[in-house]
């Protein structure tokens, strides 16, 4: 492994997060439901643990605050926008596949 200092590995780190942020946002189509059930986490997932990290350093983040870093916009107006009825076949492999945190 290439040899980084802790500052290059947190601004990488923070870089690719930023990117797989921009990514989901441009993917609206690419349902939560579908993440939890192939990949075993979702965006709410991802603003959750923002929240944590936020948290674990002294600063409160509500939980819509964190989910509205991650989404880009209240999340409420992403869900009106493009969040589709989950099929049953959809929340069927949900029950079989998640995390046991959920």
């Amino acid at each position: 492994m290439t040899d980084l200092s802790d500052k290059q590995r947190e601004a990488y780190e923070a870089a690719a997060f930023r990117r797989l942020l921009s990514h989901l946002r441009e993917r609206s189509d690419v349902q939560n439901i579908d993440l939890m059930n192939l990949a075993g986490f979702c965006r709410n997932c991802l603003s959750n643990w923002y929240r944590d990290a936020a948290e674990a350093d002294g600063v409160a983040l509500s939980k819509e605050q964190s989910r509205e870093i991650v989404y880009g916009m209240p999340y409420g107006e992403w869900q009106a926008k493009h969040q589709k009825e989950a099929s049953g076949s959809q929340l069927a492999a949900f029950e079989t596949n998640r995390p046991k945190d959920h």
